[in-house]
Formats: structure tokens, sequence, C-alpha cells
């Protein structure tokens, strides 16, 4: 999408979502920045409009999204995941996108594309690998089964001709965080922040338990991508992966050595401890993906290699906390 196409992204200042409007900036497009709290505009030829909206008022989001050619829909509830059970987490994760596809069927004759970030976990329990979206649906938290309801509201919206919705189903993404955007909530961060603090990285399995992990930069340039070929991929849903499948104690192990180059401190210890009561199942179980599909029609693929982007989540963390001290 190019020229005077305007693109609004709910969730902008996300910590995927200030990753995709930071890549979207790069093109010559109008480009609506909508969260609850002020975008930074980043640099680029993108013209760039600032909104601040709470996008549960029904009337808040019909201002934000009116004139869109596209939507990228990337909000988060608060607590992300683990906070799904509550009941406000519904209705932004669920709730705002019934409203969103009510509001942009009143545009008669006009078919918006949105680009909605989804989740491999939706899946439930992999009962292969890898996965490529073909499999059935069977997810086992409350977050992956409002998820899935959001994305079959927008499956549902393209199939009566009202949009054209792409549902991209997110591996484990990692990385630093965007001038302005959210932090990294997800194990590669997590651990960067306790091998910064010299504490062991504990794991919950014997470390042989693999995890698809891809750098939020080459995550904005899958979106870039989807809104590059919409008619093509409008209608369904499609995987998003490295395709590896990193065991997760050799992350660790290299989150650890390198935390150790940075610091000069000795690396931190790597250990399997018990795993709480509480673990999910889907814990417990390798996710490796096959993005073929995808990449066949957009020519999309991850270039940041994982010691790459380990390296620069390490640096980042390291200067933001130098920087509060």
């Amino acid at each position: 999408m190019t020229g005077t196409t305007r693109i609004t992204v709910l969730g902008a200042t996300g910590f995927i979502g200030s990753a995709v409007l930071k890549a979207l900036a790069r093109q010559e497009v109008q480009l609506r920045a909508v969260a609850r709290k002020p975008a930074e505009v980043p640099p680029g030829p993108a013209e760039v409009e600032v909104v601040t909206a709470d996008l549960t008022d029904r009337d808040a989001l019909a201002d934000a999204v009116k004139g869109s050619d596209a939507v990228v829909y990337l909000l988060l509830g608060d607590g992300g995941w683990r906070a799904a059970e509550e009941g406000s987490a519904e209705r932004v994760n669920v709730g705002v996108m019934q409203d969103l596809l009510d509001v942009l069927g009143r545009y008669d004759g006009v078919r918006p594309v949105v680009v909605y970030g989804g989740a491999a976990s939706q899946v439930g329990v992999p009962q292969r690998e890898p996965l490529d979206g073909s499999e059935q649906d069977k997810p086992e938290t409350a977050y992956d089964r409002q998820k899935l309801r959001a994305e079959q509201l927008l499956e549902q919206a393209t199939a009566a001709g009202r949009v054209r919705g792409i549902s991209l189903r997110l591996p484990t993404v990692f990385g630093e965080s965007t001038p302005g955007g959210g932090h990294d909530r997800g194990v590669v961060s997590a651990m960067v922040g306790r091998a910064l603090d010299g504490q062991p990285l504990t794991m919950w399995h014997d470390g042989t338990v693999r995890r698809d992990l891809v750098h939020v930069d080459d995550i904005a340039s899958a979106f870039a991508a989807a809104l590059a070929h919409p008619d093509r991929l409008a209608g369904r849903h499609w995987l998003l992966g490295a395709g590896r499948g990193d065991a997760l104690g050799d992350v660790f192990r290299l989150i650890a050595d390198i935390t150790s180059a940075h610091t000069g401190a000795p690396p931190v210890e790597v250990a399997s401890v018990q795993a709480p009561s509480h673990a999910p199942v889907t814990d417990f179980r390798s996710v490796t993906i096959d993005s073929s599909a995808f990449r066949a029609i957009t020519g999309w693929s991850p270039e940041i290699p994982l010691g790459e982007g380990i390296h620069r989540t390490v640096e980042a963390l390291a200067r933001q906390r130098a920087a509060l001290r």
C-alpha cells in the first residue's frame, strides 16, 4: 500500500505496535497511530497523525478508524495473556474487534483491510511439528480462546464482504523496545533481565523444549508485507515463524554468554527447577512453525539471526537500566 493510503495502527505504543509503526513510517503513506498514550512519531516519509483514545469507547473507536483504507489491530488487555480471565481483558481482546467490524461495516461499498495480530498458541497443545496453519484449533487458555474468537469474527466479516481480514498468528516474539513503545514481556527479555542481575536462568523442563523465536523487527516487516498483498491473504489465518525451533536450554545459555560478554561477569547458571502447579501444559510442548504459505505470497522471511537479536536485547536492556540509575 503506497501513495495516499491511510493506515491506522491500533495499539501503536505497544511492544509490537510501535515496531509496526516504525516499519510503516518508512513508506509514503498516511499513518494514524492510535493508543491510550501519545505515540512517538518515528522517522520516515510517512505522514503520521497521533491519536490518543480509549478504544473500548465505541464512539472513540469509530473516530479513530474513520477514513482508513487499512487497520492494523494490535490491542492487548492490561496484564497481557496472564490477565485474560478478567472481564476487562475480554472486552479489549474480543469486544473491540466486534465494535471495529460493526463500525467499518457502515462504509458502504468500501472493504477496508484489517490485519490482526493473532497467536500461534491459539491452536492449543501442538499435536505435531511443524505447525503450518492447517491444524484444528483447541485453545487451552482464556487468552487463546479470546484471540481465536476475535479471529473468527474477522473471518466472518470477511466472508460477508464487509472487510478484507488477515490474521497473522505470531510465534514467540522478542527483542528490544522501540522508542516510545512498550517493553517485551516474553521469556527472552525476562531471562536477559535475570542475567543482567546475576541471577540463574531457570527452566521448568530439561531444556530440550523448543520455541520458534522471531525478532520484533522481523514481525513488523511481516505486517508491512501483509498490507502489500491484501487480496491474496484475506479470509484466513497465516502462521509466522523462523522455522528453526530453538531449544530453550541452548537459548538460555546463549543469553548467559552474551550477557557475560557485555558485563564482564562470568556467565550465570542455567538450571532446571520444579515447575509450579499452575504451569500450563503448553509450556512443556515444543513449537516449530512452517510459514512457507505466507512467505510464498509475500516474499517475507526473518532476517535477524537469533544471536544478533539477543545481543541487541541485552544492550538495550542494559542501557535502560543505566539510564535509571
